[in-house]
């Protein structure tokens, strides 16, 4: 193999170990918080980690929403993961059976609507670990 094109193969090589190694680290940064801490972290990207406390798919409210509640059962729960109808296509099985009763990881942007908690909207199940 000539001189010059395995300089570039170890350079592409190399270049790729490099990208992947900076992306891990970006992805391992990201803060693990609990439920109950999501509202210090609103605006920011973090992970939030807890036990199902309750689902609901609410398919004739607008958006038809599901719900998945940490920590605390609805209406007491501190935060919640949020995907809406137009994404359930991309879970299956359903999330709030997939999820019900697990201990998960999701991450995201933490988000608050009107006098709402905390929240992630989800739209990949990717941003969803069960642990």
């Amino acid at each position: 193999m000539p001189y010059a094109l395995r300089f570039y193969l170890y350079f592409f090589v190399a270049s790729v170990v490099v990208v992947i190694a900076v992306w891990q680290a970006v992805l391992l940064a990201q803060e693990r918080i609990s439920p109950s801490e999501a509202k210090k972290y609103v605006g920011k990207s973090v992970t939030v980690c807890g036990k199902v406390a309750s689902t609901a798919y609410a398919s004739h409210a607008a958006g038809r929403p599901t719900f998945i509640n940490l920590e605390r059962p609805y209406p007491n729960q501190p935060f919640n993961v949020v995907i809406w109808g137009s994404e359930r296509s991309n879970f299956s099985p359903p999330p709030e059976k997939a999820y019900d009763g697990k201990k998960i990881c999701v991450s995201g942007t933490v988000r608050v609507f009107r006098e709402e908690p905390p929240r992630i909207v989800v739209t990949r199940p990717s941003q969803i670990t069960v642990e």
